[in-house]
């Protein structure tokens, strides 16, 4: 290209490259990795759980007994409707299939909204908060023990808080490493820390606390109604059919309701005291996992009550069904992070840009020199338009500054240097760092005592500007940057 080809001729050429060796180009356009698609939090969750719908559903891993739930509801329930509705509803009245659904519609919603949802699970510690928490343990740990000796064993990690007058402990979780709020504890089967937890139920497949308890004993509650009604109206229908045809011939009309009698016989025992027993740790303000340690037992001391317990029974159960749904902790649908940006390395061994500021603080003594060699030819081309260009008058200007860094680069995607980066304002710089075979011809390599020093700068008989001029000179003149390409560089930027 000459100087006289215009401006149009230059914007076609914006990103030519510039290079006097030929088997290689000094820039290319910014180039990134393509981009995966960015994880959600569930797909890397720590715990023993499954996740469904994109993480919208959350379950425990061992969920046999909870299908096993599901068949024995829908399979009673749907024998109910299809074999005995009928007769009832046209010897009876027809309030009882209708009322059968509700219950039947409630209880499905209620067992799904436990099985379903995350019970309270407590988020992890992340590396750098354990690695804090472990160092406060330790140095408590040493205070109070003093030098501990080889063969010791520090004492369980626990905490002591004040709850309505109660001393409660918080107890360390060396799985999660955190201190465990009150009423929490690790569930074994789930591997997760669960806030006000009650216990884990194989039934709905899931851990039982403080986000689904509410769920669970409407469920259970509703179950104990739904199976009351079904057996009662089982055996109601054998009973009329019994006496218009014998009990014998009522069991061969209707088979299927022996079936329903004999599921219903059996579990409804175990399902109305479950749900008794929950309505006493309901109206006590307790958990299962509190009762069974008898956490708040009077056989412990006299001193020692309930601090959760508002003292009424009517409020705990108000504050146990009716308060506030805590959001989840964990926000399993959330995308993950990344720290940096990833990017790629050059696809075909061209040089590119400096990816982050912490690369460029970080770069070793061959990417200092392949960036200021970068830099140099750069500055004379169209693509830097913020720079002021060189031009042939002001080629015998001394003093002007010149580059301030070896190890500073580009940003990445911007075709112009960033504001730290040292401009080249003019050829006396250039012309100073890159001789011509004409004014030395007696030597290949400068000397550092040779090398200019440029105003502005650091001490001429300073080490670190002697070795990197060493080095940029060196492979200017191993690179065969003669007399021809320098000259040749000044016309393109005076266009």
């Amino acid at each position: 290209m000459t100087p006289g080809s215009g401006s149009g001729p230059m914007k076609d050429c914006e990103y030519s490259q510039i290079s006097t060796h030929s088997s290689s180009s000094p820039m290319e356009s910014p180039h990134k990795k393509k981009k995966p698609a960015p994880k959600r939090k569930w797909e890397v969750f720590p715990g023993r759980n499954k996740f469904f719908c994109n993480g919208r559903i959350m379950m425990a891993r061992q969920t046999g007994v909870f299908y096993l739930t599901l068949v024995l509801i829908l399979v009673t329930s749907g024998l109910f409707f299809a074999f005995d509705c009928p007769y009832l509803s046209e010897n009876i009245t027809p309030a009882i299939p209708a009322i059968g659904g509700i219950l039947f519609f409630f209880v499905m919603g209620t067992l799904l909204r436990t099985s379903f949802s995350d019970p309270g699970v407590l988020p992890r510690a992340t590396p750098d908060e354990a690695a804090d928490l472990e160092r406060q343990i330790g140095n408590t740990e040493d205070i109070a023990n003093g030098s501990s000796s080889g063969g010791y064993r520090p004492p369980p990690r626990t905490k002591e808080v004040i709850i309505n007058g109660q001393t409660v402990k918080l107890k360390y979780c060396f799985t999660c490493k955190i201190f465990r709020p009150p009423r929490a504890s690790h569930c074994s089967l789930c591997d997760n820390c669960v806030e006000r937890f009650d216990h884990h139920c194989p039934w709905v497949g899931n851990c039982v606390g403080k986000r689904n308890y509410r769920f669970f004993y409407m469920f259970i509650l509703s179950l104990s109604f739904l199976t009351v009604f079904i057996f009662a109206f089982v055996i109601t229908h054998v009973i009329l059919r019994s006496q218009q045809t014998g009990f014998l011939n009522a069991l061969k009309d209707s088979p299927a309701s022996v079936l329903e009698a004999v599921v219903c016989f059996f579990s409804v025992w175990s399902i109305v005291g479950l749900s008794g027993f929950h309505t006493y740790l309901i109206s006590s303000n307790q958990t299962t996992n509190e009762d069974i340690k008898g956490s708040w037992s009077n056989k412990r001391g006299k001193e020692n009550y309930n601090p959760y317990s508002y003292g009424n029974i009517f409020t705990n159960c108000c504050a146990a069904l009716c308060g506030p749904l805590s959001p989840s902790l964990i926000d399993r649908r959330g995308f993950i992070q990344p720290d940096t940006p990833q990017l790629a390395g050059p696809s075909n061994g061209i040089t590119m840009y400096g990816a982050t500021q912490s690369q460029s603080n970080m770069c070793d003594q061959d990417q200092c020199i392949q960036s200021t060699k970068f830099v140099l030819q750069a500055a004379a081309t169209p693509l830097l338009q913020s720079e002021p260009s060189i031009t042939s008058e002001e080629l015998p200007l001394p003093g002007k500054t010149t580059i301030s860094g070896p190890c500073a680069t580009l940003t990445l995607g911007q075709p112009t240097p960033p504001s730290s980066m040292p401009n080249l304002t003019s050829d006396s710089g250039l012309t100073d760092m890159i001789p011509l075979k004409e004014e030395h011809e007696g030597h290949q390599f400068l000397t550092p005592e040779e090398a200019p020093s440029p105003p502005g700068m650091l001490p001429s008989g300073s080490p670190i500007i002697h070795s990197h001029t060493m080095h940029v000179l060196s492979l200017a003149s191993q690179d065969s940057l003669h007399e021809d390409s320098v000259r040749g560089l000044v016309k393109l930027s005076s266009v």
